[in-house]
This record gives structure tokens, C-alpha cells and sequence, in this order.
């Protein structure tokens, strides 16, 4: 049976490549890459924003990783990067891959580099200046295809924490779990989060020791659910995290903080959890 799934997902697979290829090579030859660049180059000079752009396709077996640079006409697209993102790949080169779903930073699918930052590109403004930008995939995480980071380990790291609400006494499922406006207040600041990976993906500790260290995304959950007065398993919770590489080989180097686009404070969470672990 997992043989047959897997030769079927495979033949799938395959006629989907086989599909996209055909897809861009009537895109092609039907002038859409000349169609675009006529109109750009129609473009007053300080209107085009340059982007460059990291393409890397695993299924170019001889291909190295290259940046690849496309211009955009400001006058003619929308003001942030994810804007121009999408008008590239509709108008200028469908092969260009990149995650993307909400364009209103709630659903952290479009994390990436720009310019050296970690952020979302839904979020984060064309700038106006004439020198280009740069964008790369999320720093130090394998990749799958040009900006579309392999998420597997970040998300079975936040699977680890057991990131939902544990009672050790079966509760009314039709009553609801009440807590103080107080406590309440406590989880400002980390439910927000929206597991985008750009604080984990900026820490110098989580580049080197991954498959270790939970990183400040995850952590920052951990803390979330250990803070939550509803919950039973707070010391389970804090035991679990006392270890030299899941929680200790934070160095407070604050990058988590400085690059989070929804302004939040891993570093602090983190801290907050050392604390308590101490006091076990």
C-alpha cells in the first residue's frame, strides 16, 4: 500500500512538473517575458525599483544557487515586496517559487530575507532609493526551491512543547476554562506570535545547533503555555525545557527581538523561563 502511494504521489508529482514546464514554455513563446520587460523599460528611470532575487531549483541537478535580477516599474505595482513578488511571477517569470497567503502579516507564509533582515514581505515596504533589493530565503534552514524554506524541523520542534492546553482533571467540555482579567493579561506578548520563523531563523545559537536548541519561536510558545494559569502542567512543562541545549544555549544575543515583524519579545520570554526553571 505505501509502495502504491508513493508511486502514485510520484506520478503525480511528475505530471505536475511536466504541466508547469509546458505551462512556462507557452508563457514563453507567447512573448509574456518580452511583453514585460518592453514595459518596464517604457518606465521612467526613477520609477524602476531593481529587485535581485535568489533562484535555486533542486530539480537543475547542475544548477548552483544564483541571484537573478528582475525590475519593477513602482508607478505600476503595489508598495510592498510581496507585491512585487507576485508581479514578477505573474508577469515576468512563473517559475519564480515563494510562499504566500494572507498579505496581511497574520500568517507568517511569506517570511524571508530582505536586505539582510529577516521579516514578511507582505509587511515590509519597496523602498524608494535606487539601489536594489536583495532577497534570500530564510537564513540557514535547508531549502526546497528559490525562497521556500524546509519548515520540518521548526514545526516538529513546536510540536514538541505540546503547544495546546493540559488538565490533569477532565474538564466540562461545554463549560468554559476561566481565568482573571489578570492573568489573562500575561499572555500578551507571545499569543500573538504567528510562527513565521524569523526570530529563530536570525539567531546565531539556532544556525549552529538546530537539531538541539528549540530556538526563540518555540520557546516563546513554550513560555506561553507554562504562563497560562489554565493549565496543570507547569513544572512538566519547566522540567522538560531544563536541559543545556533546549533552553540554555540561548546567549541573549536579542536578534530574536530586533528582527520579529510582530514586535514581540522572545528574548524576554525566554529569560522568564530560565528563571523559573531555576527556581524548580
Amino acid at each position: 500500500m505505501l509502495a502504491t502511494t508513493a508511486a502514485a504521489a510520484a506520478s503525480g508529482s511528475r505530471r505536475s512538473a511536466a504541466a508547469g514546464a509546458k505551462a512556462v514554455a507557452g508563457w514563453k513563446a507567447a512573448g509574456g517575458a518580452s511583453r514585460c520587460k518592453s514595459a518596464v523599460a517604457a518606465a521612467s528611470s526613477e520609477s524602476v525599483k531593481t529587485f535581485k532575487i535568489y533562484r535555486w531549483d533542486p530539480n537543475e541537478k547542475d544548477q548552483k544557487p544564483y541571484m537573478k535580477t528582475y525590475p519593477i516599474d513602482r508607478d505600476d505595482c503595489g508598495p510592498m515586496v510581496l507585491d512585487a513578488l507576485i508581479k514578477i511571477k505573474n508577469e515576468q517569470d512563473p517559475t519564480l517559487t515563494f510562499r504566500r497567503s494572507c498579505r496581511e502579516g497574520i500568517c507568517g507564509s511569506c517570511a524571508m530575507n530582505i536586505n539582510g533582515k529577516n521579516t514578511l514581505a507582505c509587511l515590509c515596504a519597496i523602498e524608494e532609493d535606487s539601489a536594489p533589493m536583495k532577497i534570500y530565503p530564510l537564513p540557514h534552514m535547508f531549502v526546497q526551491k528559490d525562497l521556500v524554506p524546509d519548515m520540518t524541523n521548526f514545526y516538529e520542534q513546536y510540536k514538541s512543547i505540546e503547544p495546546w492546553l493540559k488538565t490533569k482533571k477532565d474538564k466540562d467540555p461545554d463549560v468554559e476554562h476561566l481565568q482573571s482579567i489578570q492573568d489573562r493579561k500575561k499572555l500578551d506578548g507571545m499569543y500573538e506570535c504567528i510562527l513565521c520563523a524569523c526570530c529563530s531563523t536570525s539567531c546565531p545559537s539556532y544556525w549552529w545547533n538546530a537539531d538541539k536548541y528549540l530556538g526563540p519561536a518555540v520557546l516563546m510558545q513554550a513560555y506561553r503555555w507554562i504562563d497560562d494559569s489554565r493549565d496543570d502542567y507547569t513544572k512538566e512543562r519547566l522540567e522538560s525545557l531544563d536541559d543545556a541545549f533546549k533552553l540554555f544555549r540561548c546567549h541573549t544575543i536579542m536578534n530574536c527581538t530586533k528582527t520579529c515583524p510582530k514586535h514581540l519579545n522572545p528574548g524576554k520570554a525566554i529569560a522568564n523561563i530560565k528563571k523559573r526553571v531555576h527556581a524548580l
